[in-house]
C-alpha cells in the first residue's frame, strides 16, 4: 500500500494549485498503475476537518471532532498495489505525482489471509466471508 501523507503545510499549499491540473496529474499516474496490471484499489481521503478522532486511552474512548489541531502528518489517500517486492513498489512511489516540501508516501505491505494461523475460527469465519463476496 502506498500511503499518501503531507504536512499541514503542504496540504494547504495545495488549495493554491489548479484542481483540474491536479486531478489530470493523479490520473495519468493512475492509468499508468492500471496499464502496468499493478493497481488493486486507490481513493483520497476527505478533508480532515470532516473526520473525527476515537482516542481509546480512557474508558470510556473520547471522540475529538476535526480539525485535530497540531498534527505533523495527514493522510491524505492510498494505492493498493499487486506487486513482486518491496523494490518494485518503492519504483512505483518515486513516480506518484506527490511533488512537494512535506509530500511523502509510506510503503506497508498488507499480509494475506494465508499468513495467519488457518486452524483459527476467526480466520475461517474471514476467509469464508472473502469467499462470499469475491475477494479470494
Amino acid at each position: 500500500m502506498l500511503i499518501m501523507r503531507s504536512t499541514d503545510e503542504s496540504a494547504a499549499a495545495m488549495q493554491d494549485l489548479d484542481f483540474e491540473e491536479v486531478i489530470a496529474t493523479m490520473g495519468r499516474f493512475n492509468e499508468e498503475l492500471i496499464n502496468a496490471g499493478v493497481l488493486v484499489a486507490m481513493d483520497g481521503l476527505d478533508d480532515p476537518a470532516e473526520g473525527v478522532v476515537v482516542d481509546y486511552s480512557s474508558t470510556p474512548p473520547v471522540v475529538t471532532d476535526g480539525p485535530y489541531g497540531e498534527t505533523k502528518e495527514l493522510f491524505g489517500g492510498f494505492w493498493v498495489l499487486d506487486v513482486a517486492s518491496k523494490e518494485e513498489a518503492v519504483e512505483w512511489a518515486k513516480r506518484a505525482p506527490l511533488a512537494g516540501p512535506g509530500m511523502k508516501a509510506e510503503i506497508r505491505r498488507i499480509p494475506t489471509i494465508d499468513e495467519f494461523p488457518q486452524d483459527n475460527s476467526w480466520i475461517q469465519r474471514e476467509r469464508a466471508w472473502r469467499e462470499r463476496t469475491g475477494q479470494l
